[in-house]
């Protein structure tokens, strides 16, 4: 289920650097609303409570419900901008979404049952080879993640994308549909007793 966060704005009259400016002297950020052939609104969030957002994961496939002036505009966060010194957002970018919307979005790959799989019991090392993936859905339905079973996996396995299971309506927007997601790789010692072994024999 698709993760709705509530956050409050206030409107901005006007655009340009010097309003910027002062509105982050104040403790804001600025920020944007706009898509959904409708008129764009800008506005301004509180600092402290957009950064304790940013730095959770999943930031970038939540929904938001922004409410401005009374107005609930439903948002999905599609950009920040952060200064290059301090590293704090000075901007952010939202699209404005509706049940109809398809988007785009990066979702997180979940690694489950690691302790159930022989190769990673047997020394071997998990190499992920994704840890996002690319993903076209509504709006209203954009996975927490996309999870990945490792029961079974054995040493020198390669878990590809026709493997995982996706919600019904979601696909991948990745031209090559069965990419290697991750593999268990064997460890050097392993293969050293490998190669000695047929080397005796």
């Amino acid at each position: 289920m698709t993760v709705i966060v509530s956050l409050a704005a206030e409107p901005r009259q006007r655009a340009g650097k010097g309003t910027a400016r002062q509105t982050r002297r104040a403790g804001r950020i600025p920020a944007v609303i706009y898509g959904n052939k409708e008129t764009p609104v800008m506005i301004s969030l509180d600092l402290n409570t957009f950064f304790k957002l940013i730095r959770k994961p999943g930031f970038f496939t939540h929904l938001f419900d922004i409410t401005v002036d009374g107005a609930i505009h439903r948002v999905l966060p599609r950009d920040v901008a952060f200064d290059p010194v301090t590293d704090v957002p000075i901007h952010a970018d939202f699209l404005r979404v509706s049940a109809d919307t398809k988007i785009t979005v990066s979702v997180p790959v979940l690694f489950v049952n690691q302790d159930k799989s022989p190769g990673l019991k047997r020394g071997g090392a998990l190499n992920i080879v994704r840890h996002e993936i690319e993903l076209l859905c509504d709006a209203n339905a954009i996975p927490e993640h996309v999870v990945v079973d490792l029961e079974g996996a054995d040493l020198g396995a390669s878990i590809h994308f026709h493997s995982i299971k996706l919600p019904e309506g979601v696909e991948t927007t990745i031209a090559e549909h069965d990419f290697t997601v991750a593999t268990i790789a064997t460890p050097s010692g392993l293969r050293s007793e490998a190669g000695e072994g047929e080397a005796k024999a």
